[in-house]
């Protein structure tokens, strides 16, 4: 099929299971017009069989944005990729990095990184059931594989079928011995391996991930790839992605103060609210928006201890918000 233009990655908002829902990049979107948001990842089992809209229903407001979908059938795949383009996606990627029990049992995400050939399969089928673009997002390896050998293995399979964007986190995933939580952190970062992988591979996108704290350093990190995802760090102190339009893509910030993100996010919690969302789902999002200054945690405070109340609204955030800023609380 014909591939539409791709979507700008110089910078992403990593997929993060639990935390990028559609509240979450309803939020982010807010605070950066133009970083590639991703969302959680979903199975192929459960977009083929499940309900859609629920778990992979999106606003248009949120684009761009792509999905992530896991597993390791091809034609499941290629049915559930069909489903996200139809529904309005602008890139669809495979998820060949996760390291949890539930993605090991399901033999996908990272596992995959044993059977290169069946994930060239994959991402193969993929591609030509749609039009939208096509990515990998992988690891540099897994548990006693070599990086050195298994990653250009990977990319070179991947590349021979039409795959020219590939998202590295740049660390080992240990499956036996390290918890999900531990293989973000642990296994130790190796950039160098990634920048050799897009000398090797000049003519595919190599966007970096993992480890990235800030905007700035992600930049500075990027040295001769073609862009940058940040994972937790833009989740836990998501004022960071304010600089991402000026620094990144040369256009204004969208909202000059965290205070102004949380007045720009009301009406889509309101709107959110009135069919019958809880608040919490919108504002655990939030709880790391006045990171590093005064008042952060009363913020945090606030909405953690009565956004979970039956029947919270908007008063609520505007409490929070008067714990950081009395003045437009009250305007």
């Amino acid at each position: 099929m014909t591939m539409t233009v791709k979507p700008d990655r110089r910078f992403c908002v990593a997929p993060m299971m639990d935390w990028t829902d559609r509240h979450c990049r309803a939020f982010h979107r807010i605070l950066t017009r133009h970083a590639l948001l991703y969302t959680e990842m979903a199975t192929s089992a459960a977009v083929t069989h499940g309900d859609v809209d629920r778990l992979i229903g999106f606003d248009p407001a949120e684009q761009p944005v792509a999905l992530q979908l896991g597993g390791s059938d091809p034609n499941e795949l290629a049915k559930a990729s069909r489903i996200v383009a139809d529904l309005g996606y602008c890139e669809i990627n495979l998820n060949v990095g996760c390291p949890s029990d539930r993605v090991q049992s399901g033999k996908f995400g990272a596992c995959l990184m044993r059977e290169p050939e069946l994930v060239a399969d994959c991402l193969s089928a993929m591609q030509d059931a749609v039009s939208v673009p096509v990515t990998l997002k992988c690891r540099i390896g897994v548990d006693d594989q070599d990086p050195e050998k298994a990653l250009p293995d990977l990319l070179e399979r991947v590349r021979s079928r039409g795959i020219f964007t590939a998202i590295i986190h740049a660390r080992k995933a240990w499956l036996k011995g390290l918890s999900p939580k531990e293989n973000r952190s642990v296994p130790p970062l190796d950039y160098a391996l990634v920048y050799q992988m897009k000398s090797a591979f000049p003519d595919m996108e190599i966007i970096l991930n993992g480890g990235l704290e800030t905007v700035e350093s992600g930049i500075e990190a990027q040295q001769n790839l073609d862009g940058i995802m940040l994972g937790r760090a833009a989740y836990h102190t998501p004022w960071e992605m304010s600089g991402v339009d000026p620094l990144i893509y040369g256009t204004e910030t969208p909202v000059s103060t965290p205070d102004n993100a949380v007045l720009a996010y009301l009406p889509y919690i309101e709107n959110q609210l009135a069919k019958g969302v809880r608040l919490h789902s919108m504002t655990r999002h939030m709880l790391g928006l006045f990171h590093g200054r005064p008042g952060a945690r009363q913020w945090r405070r606030i909405l953690s201890e009565n956004a979970v109340k039956d029947g919270a609204g908007i008063d609520v955030v505007m409490a929070a918000l008067a714990a950081i800023s009395p003045a437009l609380a009250t305007a």
